[in-house]
């Protein structure tokens, strides 16, 4: 096989790696999608510039930070104790265990049953808590669809050209 071939296909692999990390926690979607491009890089077959390079993974690695600071802010912010940002966090790993769906919906329910064991008397405030964490989750996950998906248009746009 050409190593040309083998480099656009490594990029393509690690590009659709990338965007099922989005939405998988263990998986780091932004910088495995960079990889993809950095692949790409050294293939004949594509002529991706040094500064898209530069400044693509200047961005994944300003998104993966925001994303690891999105959820546990708006948790905070939404009047969430450090109890509901412990508890989201393990609702996301235990979400690894059950399924897709869980994804979503764990991260919620941690941050809720985490801020009733904090607080049990104040329902309003640990919903509202859980509110703020599935809020984060969701901008978080958006931001990096978005720079994935960009991402894999640069490879696309690069091939065809």
């Amino acid at each position: 096989m050409d190593i040309n071939i083998f480099l656009v296909i490594t990029a393509a692999v690690l590009l659709l790696a990338g965007l099922v990390g989005t939405v998988v926690p263990v998986l780091p979607g932004v910088p495995l999608a960079w990889c993809g491009l950095l692949a790409a890089h050294f293939s004949q077959t594509t002529a991706t510039p040094v500064w898209v390079l530069v400044v693509t993974g200047i961005i994944a690695v300003i998104v993966t930070v925001l994303d690891s600071i999105l959820q546990p802010y708006l948790t905070k912010r939404n009047g969430g104790s450090k109890y509901a940002v412990w508890g989201a966090a393990i609702g996301l790993i235990v979400s690894l265990f059950l399924g897709p769906l869980f994804v979503i919906i764990a991260p919620f329910i941690g941050a809720f049953i985490g801020e009733m064991i904090h607080d049990s008397s104040d329902t309003e405030r640990a919903l509202k808590a859980a509110f703020g964490s599935f809020l984060g989750f969701l901008l978080g996950t958006g931001i990096k669809m978005i720079c994935v998906f960009v991402y894999i248009w640069i490879l696309v746009f690069e091939i065809i050209r």
